[in-house]
């Protein structure tokens, strides 16, 4: 069974050009102060199967990490795993983040496959340049099949300390195996939408993982995405990504990244 982990969330976004983890400006939103980003809640999510499971799930886990309510900064997290099946393709896990006043703040679904899955090839996601001047997110930015790129980047595990600090992860497995936290990679996949069109204040509210490599020490990372859906829903714009996470050229993590890249309240 896995084991539930505590600790003290962390805005690691304050300075960020995502004004919705400025306290001022998640406040006209509606908030109660900057929001944690959801990528690093999704890091918080990853910490009980990658203590349980190890470089094994790095290497060929899945990962669903939605953002339903704001963790804000300082308070005392809970990620507990609230159901663990094994099935015929290995053990399956559900987990929720919990605040201290016991508010689900995010559900996560976490599985070991018994085998490996097929590695999709890089063809699948054409390779293209980092938007040098990019348009406003709309729904003619981000038409279906747009394909976006960004600029490539090493991973360097003497590096990786501060990352591994300011989300509080206290796994000795990437610090002793020099591998990439999956967080760490995951946060690609907000960089490539933002450096390929112009956001305002915008929320992350979901990510499906599966991994097919670790990324390790010295490797470069290379991430290409295509919109796979944009829609309205409740006054908010959504947008689907694909997103490949190459490292030395070949697919480490496949990621269907979802975010309200246009909230209703600033339409």
């Amino acid at each position: 069974m896995l084991a539930t982990w505590e600790l003290t969330a962390h805005n690691t976004a304050t300075q960020s050009d995502n004004k919705i983890h400025d306290d001022e400006v998640a406040r006209r939103f509606g908030f109660a102060g900057g929001l944690v980003p959801g990528v690093d809640v999704y890091a918080y999510l990853t910490h009980p199967p990658a203590e349980a499971w190890g470089l094994e799930w790095l290497a060929r886990g899945t990962m669903r990490g939605r953002f339903l309510a704001p963790v804000y900064e300082g308070e005392r997290i809970t990620v507990a795993p609230v159901d663990h099946r094994e099935g015929d393709d290995g053990p399956t896990v559900r987990l929720e983040v919990r605040n201290h006043e016991g508010t689900v703040c995010a559900t996560g679904e976490a599985s070991l496959p018994r085998r490996p899955p097929a590695r999709p090839s890089r063809s699948l996601w054409p390779e293209v340049a980092q938007a040098t001047a990019p348009p406003p997110a709309s729904p003619l930015s981000l038409v279906v099949g747009s394909a976006f790129g960004l600029v490539p980047h090493g991973f360097h595990a003497a590096k990786a300390a501060v990352y591994l600090d300011d989300v509080r992860e206290t796994l000795p497995l990437y610090r002793d195996e020099g591998v990439a936290h999956p967080g760490w990679v995951l946060r690609d996949a907000n960089y490539v939408l933002a450096a390929n069109v112009r956001l305002g204040p915008w929320i992350h509210v979901e990510s499906v993982t599966q991994h097919h490599a670790a990324v390790a020490d010295g490797q470069v990372v290379q991430t290409r995405a295509l919109v796979a859906r944009e829609w309205e829903h409740k006054g908010h714009r959504f947008v689907e990504l694909d997103v490949a996470v190459l490292a030395d050229g070949e697919v480490a993590q496949r990621v269907t990244h979802t975010a309200i890249y246009q909230p209703r309240q600033a339409s």
